[in-house]
């Protein structure tokens, strides 16, 4: 039976960063424990590869939701990375720290200490910022990408409308003045992804008092009363831990491991036959997502489906990225976007926008699907309601922790959710209508964004809008112990020797992409947590 100090649940975003920092004490033993495989793989490093990982069932959780009446009764597929890195492995890549209000609300709802002020220098910490010209700023391990220089021509069209309606820019989404429109930042070093997995694990790995265990999935966490002493593995192996037990399994693992080990909704686990350890109806609950439709033109320019598409283009892009570690193939389609207010009475930006250069479609591809880019010139414009105030639930449906849990996102449920859907097809309609935009479009591939009045507009999302893959909350931070799962220093309310350290623990959704706040949740959380140790002396 094995023994440490730590055992981390988890080597996604936030598990490898908790396991390197640690680890970085020789006396103290951790074991990293990861359900999926190794991140060793050309087409987790290439950064188009998000393409085909997000939907590569040998490398993601294919979970499924419940049918969703918010999105006209439809079930849709969350996949979440199942490797080491995680969904840091397999997503687009824009770095977003989030806007500075979204930390202060955290703070205001009761996560104590993770304002704006409380988390920026842990951003700071955390990022070495690179610019066009090679010159860095910082030394942190996640090297933030300025890729302007990189950028497909066509964007200079977006631009020139947002300049044409008097909307907002900024030079940088993680700088000062973060809300307006811009070219996002991405999370790559020499051209190459650089994930939690590569920045911190992989160095890290060399350590002889850090075990790093790969197709390992947890079963149950063992309880000795109410203090977590280990975890069972599916094999029914037992390891046990002398300090604590950390879950990084992300918004949808760590509830599910919660309630098949006792803590959760106290009905629940009992009509399961799971034995109670805690009961908290808040385990699983508050669940929040970004969600997002896409519209698509044909445009009379060439796009990036012309470098994408053909052979001949895609082995120029390959030529060019081998010699240089630039090009279409070191980018994410995500390109340019902004953060903005949809009506002037807002106080801040409720909206985040995308225009991708590059149009395709999501085709069947084996057990799952792919991306096939379009056989035309086209572009994607879409705006994603930033900051949704919906609440979903998930709950196991099974004592047995490799049946998946029900995922019942509840999407569209408040009428201020659906205002902003509207608002948000509104904008993007207004900037499709001006000068800049609407000469570049030969053709609206249907549905035609210009055609869709307000009730057209949210009908249209109800019936084609998807994930964005930001899945949090499910065990969200607060120091009330009726409202969250556990509080500001990231251990679980009810029990001892237990964390949650991931994007389940985000008392509130970001405004944008989530993998960055997960990143740095895990920084802060790695200190609190030496800083815990320290203070008993143990």
């Amino acid at each position: 039976m094995q023994q440490v100090d730590y055992i981390i649940v988890g080597a996604g975003s936030a598990g490898c960063i908790l396991a390197e920092r640690l680890s970085a004490d020789p006396q103290t033993t951790v074991l990293l424990l990861e359900a999926g495989g190794t991140d060793a793989s050309p087409w987790v490093s290439l950064p188009i590869g998000y393409g085909k990982l997000n939907a590569d069932p040998r490398r993601t959780w294919r979970y499924m939701t419940e049918p969703d009446e918010g999105l006209a009764g439809r079930s849709i597929t969350w996949p979440r990375g199942r490797l080491l890195g995680g969904s840091g492995s397999i997503n687009a890549m824009v770095y977003c720290r989030g806007l500075p209000g979204d930390f202060d609300d955290w703070e205001a709802s009761g996560a104590m200490g993770w304002s704006w002020r409380g988390v920026r220098p842990v951003y700071d910490r955390l990022e070495t910022k690179v610019a066009p010209n090679g010159r860095r700023s910082g030394s942190g391990p996640i090297h933030v990408q300025d890729v302007k220089d990189q950028i497909h021509k066509v964007n200079r069209h977006f631009f020139a409308a947002a300049r044409e309606l008097g909307l907002p820019l900024t030079d940088d989404f993680n700088g000062e003045a973060p809300e307006g429109c811009g070219i996002y930042e991405i999370n790559t070093r020499n051209g190459r992804r650089c994930s939690s997995a590569q920045a911190f694990l992989r160095p890290a790995r060399a350590r002889s008092n850090l075990i790093v265990r790969t197709n390992a999935q947890a079963r149950r966490i063992l309880f000795v009363g109410t203090t977590a002493a280990g975890v069972e593995l599916e094999t029914g192996e037992q390891l046990l831990a002398r300090r604590e037990v950390i879950l990084s399994a992300g918004a949808i693992g760590s509830p599910q491991l919660l309630q098949v080990s006792g803590i959760g909704p106290g009905a629940l686990l009992q009509d399961l036959g799971i034995p109670l350890v805690h009961a908290n109806g808040n385990v699983g609950a508050n669940l929040q997502d970004h969600l997002a439709a896409n519209f698509t033109f044909k445009a009379r320019e060439k796009t990036l489906n012309a470098v994408l598409r053909p052979f001949t283009g895609q082995a120029l892009a390959a030529l060019q990225y081998a010699l240089t570690r630039k090009g279409p193939l070191a980018l994410s389609v995500n390109q340019c976007g902004g953060f903005l207010r949809s009506r002037p009475d807002l106080t801040r930006p409720d909206q985040q926008l995308y225009f991708n250069p590059i149009s395709y479609r999501l085709v069947p591809s084996g057990n799952g699907t792919r991306i096939k880019v379009d056989p035309f010139d086209g572009f994607i414009i879409c705006a994603q309601p930033a900051r949704p105030t919906s609440r979903g639930r998930i709950e196991i449906q099974s004592a047995d922790c490799a049946v998946p849990p029900k995922i019942m996102p509840n999407s569209l449920a408040t009428e201020e959710d659906r205002r902003t859907v509207i608002d948000g097809g509104r904008l993007c309609r207004k900037l499709m209508s001006s000068r800049a935009l609407s000469g570049l479009v030969e053709q609206a591939v249907a549905p035609d964004l210009l055609s869709l009045d307000d009730d057209g507009i949210l009908a249209d999302f109800r019936a084609r809008a998807s994930t964005v893959y930001h899945p949090v909350s499910t065990c969200r931070m607060g120091e009330n112990r009726g409202t969250s799962v556990v509080d500001s220093r990231l251990k679980v309310h009810g029990v001892e020797g237990l964390r949650i350290v991931d994007a389940s623990a985000f008392p509130n959704i970001t405004s944008g992409n989530t993998n960055a706040p997960t990143m740095m949740l895990a920084l802060k959380g790695a200190d609190l947590i030496l800083e815990d140790r320290r203070q008993t002396g143990t």
